[in-house]
Parts: structure tokens; C-alpha cells; sequence
């Protein structure tokens, strides 16, 4: 049963609470802005400490069953959290490819034995996750996936290249899709799901220089590497399946995240008082009538992307294309999300060209910095065009 809206204003008053006594101070170095950027054993150390003490007072992942560390509470409460994580600005929880993607996998798709053996790990930080899908030969065409997994008695030995894995130089375990029916007539039967894990030979992951001097991404190069026989999910050749239920996770179409808070929450009512005290020809900014114009489409798109996730929870009002809006938020937020940020560094003037390292920089170059990192949210999850191919195939019924 829903909670009432009594129960949840007096729990959003007792998070807010904990979150003034107990969220941490600027720690004197730059923190990420997204789980795509932790770069830096400093980071991952600050970032896995403050996971671990939200985790420990109740207020992560608390929809999942008690049995797996969570609360089994009404979902609800997990967004009350999420609410006052971004109004506090607090810092991000980033080991989002086990909380938001895998856990919910697990709790849909994994054996009892799988969730007793990686959930509560996920919730408290202690492990971290990757994701295995992507090669550098094929990009978001999983369906191509050449990365092999060759049955050996109780083993598996992977061979191949899995690229922009994002925490793959500090994570104990992938999600990983491989090809173990070469000759397969259909190239997604031959796709198998493993729970694979990093600390072992053969596994090598190289870290990738990203645009804003930072990095997060890296290519994993599996040589040889022998795994458990038992961490192939579901059965062999049913990976397609998996990695597509993965997909849902990842890119919002399927709830039951432990979390949102994945990356910093960057709304435009941020952009519209960061910008008040810049001029231009000698104005305040917005007295240009083109600035108004162009920050105006912003701020609309801003509330139709918001009264679209409400819609979305309403299915008399999606029964036309039942998945259009869930499909499409990925794209059209990512996507608004990147133009927006823009603006914000542009409207800055010659100022706009100074990044983070620059001492005159505008707030240390954010707006900049955000703009770049932002790339990767248009990628990760199937690029923008991927997303705009799945909607007009899928939803809309083009021709290919």
C-alpha cells in the first residue's frame, strides 16, 4: 500500500536532518561529477566511504528485501532520499553500475544463491562493478559482441576487448556478455551473460584520458582469463535476453534502482542564477532578447521533461506507445542536459574558454567541465543516435 504523504514529509524531515549532521565538507580536491569520472584512488576512497555510511543509516537501496541489506520498504522512500541527496548537493553514489543495474537484475533474474552472494556487497560499497558490453570494433552494436567464452570442465576462458568500462580499473566484478556459440544462425543466440570477476589473471584494464583531463573509462583486455563455470547467468546462449533487461536498468525503463543519486544535479533554475551577474555590451545577460529567447526553450523543455516522468507512471496517459516516453527520457535528457551546459559555459563570455585548472576561471571552470563529462551520458547506455533508431523502429514503427 502506498505511504501517505503525512509518513513520507515526516521521513523527508529525519533524512534532511541526517543529511545536516552528517554530510561531508568540501574534502579539498575534485570530486566527480558523475560515476563516469572516478579517476583517482582519493576519489573512490572518499566516494566508497560516504556510500558505506548512507548504506549503514538505512537510506540506500531501501526497496530491496532486508535478506540483501536493504529495508524492504515501499519504494517511495528511496526517492524521498534521492530528493534530498541533490538538494544537498551531497556527493554522488558511485557504484552505479551495481546498484542500478545489476542489483536489479539480480532481484529479478538471479538465483537465490547469486543475490545472497553479491547484494548487500553492492549496497555497502565493498565490491564494485563493471560493465562488459561494448567493443571497440563495434561500439553499441551488441548484437556483433566477438569477445569469447570457451567452456573448459568447471571454467570458462574469456578471451577479447570490452572498451569504455567505466570503473574497470577498481572493480571486482563485470557484467559481462560473450559469445560462446560462434556458429550460433542467429548472432544473439550465441551470446552468453557471465558475473565475472576482475581480480583474477589474464585480466587487464587500461585507463582512458578523457576530454576534460580526467578519467573513468578504460578498456578491459581479457587474455586467457579463467572463470567460474557458475558465474554464467541464466544459461548459456540466453545472454541476449539479460544484457537486454540490463539495458532497461540503464537506461530507465525499468525501475527498481537502488538509487538515482548517480550523478551531481545540475537543474536550469542553477544555470538562470549562475548566469544573473554576467553582461553583455555593457547589460546584464538575459537583457539580451536572443539570451531570453534561447534560455527560455530551456526552462520548457525542462518542465515537459519533468511532467513526462510524472506521465510515465500513469498508463492511461502512455497507452498510445506504451514505451515511448521510458525510451525516449534517456535520449531527450541527456541530450537537453548537454545544450543546457553548453549555455552555461558560452553565456560566459571569453570567460567560457578558461577549465578548471585556470585560477580566473568561473567557478573553477564547472559549467565547462560539466558540458564535457556530459559526452559520456550521451553515449553510455546506446549513443543518442542508437536511442533515436530504437525509438523510431521499436515505438514509432518506421522502416529501418
Amino acid at each position: 500500500m502506498a505511504e501517505s504523504r503525512e509518513t513520507l514529509k515526516a521521513f523527508q524531515a529525519e533524512v534532511a536532518a541526517w543529511m545536516k549532521e552528517n554530510a561531508p565538507a568540501d574534502p579539498g580536491f575534485l570530486l566527480p561529477l558523475s560515476f563516469l569520472e572516478v579517476g583517482t584512488e582519493q576519489q573512490l576512497d572518499f566516494l566508497r566511504a560516504w556510500q558505506h555510511k548512507v548504506w549503514e543509516a538505512g537510506f540506500l537501496g531501501m526497496h530491496w528485501p532486508t535478506e540483501y541489506g536493504g529495508q524492504g520498504a515501499d519504494p517511495a522512500y528511496q526517492d524521498v532520499v534521492d530528493r534530498e541527496l541533490a538538494r544537498c548537493n551531497a556527493p554522488i553514489m558511485f557504484n552505479t553500475i551495481g546498484l542500478g543495474w545489476t542489483g536489479p537484475l539480480l532481484l529479478e533474474m538471479g538465483t537465490d544463491a547469486e543475490k545472497a552472494k553479491y547484494l548487500k556487497h553492492i549496497l555497502s560499497g565493498d565490491e564494485i562493478w563493471c560493465q562488459g558490453f561494448s567493443e571497440p570494433d563495434h561500439g553499441s552494436d551488441l548484437g556483433a559482441v566477438q569477445t569469447k567464452a570457451v567452456r573448459d570442465g568447471d571454467e570458462y576462458v574469456i578471451n577479447g576487448s570490452k572498451i569504455w568500462t567505466t570503473l574497470g580499473n577498481y572493480a571486482d566484478h563485470m557484467i559481462l556478455l560473450a559469445r560462446t556459440d560462434p556458429t550460433a544462425q542467429r548472432k544473439y543466440d550465441g551470446l552468453s551473460f557471465f558475473l565475472s570477476p576482475m581480480k583474477v589473471p589474464g585480466v587487464d584494464a587500461v585507463p582512458i584520458r578523457k576530454v576534460t583531463g580526467e578519467y573513468g573509462f578504460n578498456q578491459v583486455f581479457f587474455t586467457d582469463t579463467r572463470i567460474p563455470a557458475d558465474t554464467l547467468m541464466v544459461g548459456e546462449g540466453k545472454g541476449w535476453g539479460v544484457a537486454m533487461k540490463t539495458l532497461e536498468y540503464e537506461r530507465g525503463v525499468s525501475a527498481g534502482q537502488a538509487t538515482g543519486h548517480w550523478m551531481v544535479a545540475i537543474e536550469i533554475d542553477d544555470l538562470i542564477n549562475d548566469l544573473r551577474g554576467f553582461e553583455r555590451d555593457g547589460a546584464p545577460v538575459f537583457e539580451d532578447p536572443a539570451v531570453r529567447d534561447e534560455a527560455v526553450g530551456l526552462i520548457m523543455e525542462a518542465k515537459a521533461l519533468s511532467l513526462s516522468a510524472r506521465r510515465m507512471g500513469v498508463p492511461a496517459l502512455t497507452s498510445d506507445f506504451p514505451m515511448g516516453l521510458p525510451l525516449s527520457s534517456k535520449y531527450r535528457g541527456t541530450e537537453w542536459a548537454r545544450r543546457m551546459k553548453l549555455f552555461g559555459a558560452a553565456m560566459q563570455g571569453a570567460q567560457g574558454a578558461l577549465y578548471v585548472d585556470d585560477p580566473d576561471a568561473h567557478r573553477g571552470g564547472f559549467w565547462q567541465r560539466a558540458y564535457f563529462s556530459n559526452f559520456g551520458a550521451t553515449i553510455g547506455g546506446g549513443t543518442s543516435q542508437v536511442q533515436a533508431n530504437i525509438i523510431a523502429e521499436h515505438v514509432l514503427g518506421l522502416p529501418k
